[in-house]
C-alpha cells in the first residue's frame, strides 16, 4: 500500500468525512424524535459518530500535514494546496470543538437540541466545500499520483476500430435475429417453390389442339405428308 498510496491522507479522509456526516445526520434525526422511545439509540449513534470522526479528522489533518510538505508540485497546484489546508485546518477545528461540547453534554446528561446541530449542519457545509477542493488537488491538478495516462496513444476513432465495430455489429444483427421472423420467411420461400411447381405443371399437362393449328384431313395422310417432306 506504501507504494500505491504516495502518503495516507487519501486513506484517513474518507472516514473522517463518512463518520462526520452521519454524525449530523443522526443529531438531526435525534432532535425530530426527541419525543419517541428510540431517543436514546439516535442519540449514541449521533454521539459516538461525531467522537470517532473528530479522531478521524485529527489524524488526517496530520496525514494531510505531512502530505503538503512532500508531494511534489508546482506553483499552481501549490496555491491550490494552500487553500485546501487552510479549509482543512478550520473544518477539523470546528469538529473538535463540537465533538468535545458533545461529550460535555453527554456527560451531563442533557438531550441534544438546535444548539449544537445548526453549527453541526455548517461544519458539514465546510467539509464539503474541503473534500472538492481536495478532490480537485488530483483530479484537475494530478497530484499524488503515480502516473498519468498517455492518451496520444490510444484512438478510439481509428479504422480498425470501426471495422471491429461493424463485424461486431453484424454478428450481433444476427444472434438478435427474431426466430419468428426466421420462420415466416421459411414459410413464404416454400409457399414460393410450390407455386412455381404447380405452373409447371400446368405447363405441361396441356393439350396439343390448344397449342397447335388445325389438322387437316385424317392423322394418317398428315403423318405421310410430313415424312414426305422431309424425304424431299
Amino acid at each position: 500500500m506504501i507504494e500505491i498510496i504516495p502518503n495516507w491522507h487519501p486513506f484517513f479522509v474518507h472516514f473522517a468525512i463518512a463518520l462526520l456526516l452521519m454524525a449530523t445526520l443522526f443529531h438531526i434525526v435525534a432532535v425530530l424524535n426527541s419525543n419517541s422511545a428510540n431517543y436514546y439509540q439516535f442519540e449514541n449513534v449521533a454521539n459516538w459518530n461525531l467522537w470517532v470522526g473528530a479522531v478521524f479528522a485529527l489524524i488526517t489533518a496530520v496525514a494531510g500535514w505531512f502530505a503538503y510538505n512532500s508531494v511534489e508540485h508546482d506553483t499552481p497546484s501549490h496555491l491550490a494546496m494552500t487553500d485546501h489546508r487552510n479549509w482543512a485546518i478550520g473544518t477539523t477545528v470546528l469538529f473538535l470543538v463540537l465533538a468535545m461540547w458533545s461529550f460535555r453534554r453527554a456527560k451531563k446528561a442533557v438531550a441534544i437540541s438546535w444548539l449544537i446541530v445548526l453549527p453541526l449542519v455548517i461544519a458539514s457545509g465546510l467539509l464539503g466545500i474541503t473534500g472538492w477542493k481536495g478532490g480537485e488537488l488530483v483530479y484537475r491538478y494530478g497530484l499524488g499520483v503515480m502516473a498519468l495516462p498517455n492518451t496520444g496513444t490510444h484512438d478510439h476513432a481509428g479504422h480498425d476500430h470501426g471495422s471491429d465495430e461493424h463485424a461486431h455489429g453484424e454478428q450481433n444483427s444476427i444472434m438478435l435475429k427474431d426466430p419468428s421472423e426466421e420462420a415466416e420467411q421459411e414459410v413464404g420461400e416454400k409457399a414460393h417453390l410450390h407455386e412455381q411447381d404447380v405452373e409447371h405443371q400446368h405447363q405441361e399437362i396441356k393439350t396439343p389442339d390448344s397449342e397447335s393449328a388445325p389438322q387437316s384431313g385424317n392423322g394418317q395422310s398428315d403423318h405421310n405428308h410430313d415424312h414426305g417432306d422431309h424425304a424431299h
